[in-house]
């Protein structure tokens, strides 16, 4: 029979085509044992010590990061996928290079240039750079969270004038804020003068505080 030699011409040229991936030189020694040509004593040396953390295990290269953890090793026509998935996914948030770098290798994914790609497709992605840096003004104002333990920060108010009860027509109330613990008194008046006389019997089972919060006003006023 006449022999077609149209597929090895087409094979061969596929293979001339194809991309050479980077860890083309560790795959071939692992699985097949061959040392790359051409590699100078220092370079040989250097390939040899990076090869121990790589692993071959049918068809697919393994890597072993910094953190421990093992990782894939993947392809040009790879990376661009996976940093758009972790960047600009469906479930992704635009996040900046180191964080999508974070989020590329928590999928199990390694390539040499790792940091710099997402870096520079985060400067490309023309959303983020709409988007640009948060300032002053988009800031939320932030409250001062005040730190103490428990019983050391009262906070002291006057509900009322309420309708007259036994002739008590204030209510004096007291609220740690800690353990959110509640004193109240019923009072006739609302002056400076029963407020120390509250206070006293607060301090003689609570020991005094470091501190008592007020609306300033004229009743919580008295040295």
């Amino acid at each position: 029979m006449e022999i077609n030699d149209l597929f090895p011409e087409e094979q061969f040229f596929a293979i001339s085509n194809s991309e050479v991936p980077w860890f083309a030189d560790i795959t071939n020694f692992l699985a097949a044992n061959i040392i790359p040509k051409g590699l100078t004593h220092q370079q040989k040396k250097r390939f040899f010590n990076d090869v121990k953390n790589y692993f071959w295990d049918d068809l697919f290269l393994f890597h072993r990061c910094a953190d421990q953890v093992i990782r894939r090793c993947v392809t040009g026509s790879e990376i661009s996928k996976i940093v758009e998935h972790c960047h600009s996914g469906p479930t992704e948030g635009h996040y900046n290079g180191t964080k999508t770098t974070h989020k590329i290798l928590e999928s199990g994914f390694y390539w040499p240039s790792l940091f710099k790609d997402a870096i520079r497709y985060v400067t490309l992605c023309d959303k983020c750079q709409w988007t640009g840096n948060i300032s002053k003004h988009d800031e939320m104002p932030q409250n001062y969270m005040l730190s103490c333990e428990i019983f050391d920060v009262w906070d002291i108010d006057f509900m009322g004038p309420f309708p007259s009860s036994f002739g008590n027509k204030y209510i004096l109330v007291v609220v740690d804020y800690m353990s959110k613990w509640v004193e109240a008194q019923a009072l006739p008046t609302n002056d400076a003068r029963v407020v120390v006389r509250f206070l006293k019997k607060l301090f003689s089972r609570f020991e005094t505080p470091r501190a008592i919060i007020s609306d300033r006003g004229t009743h919580f006023c008295n040295s």
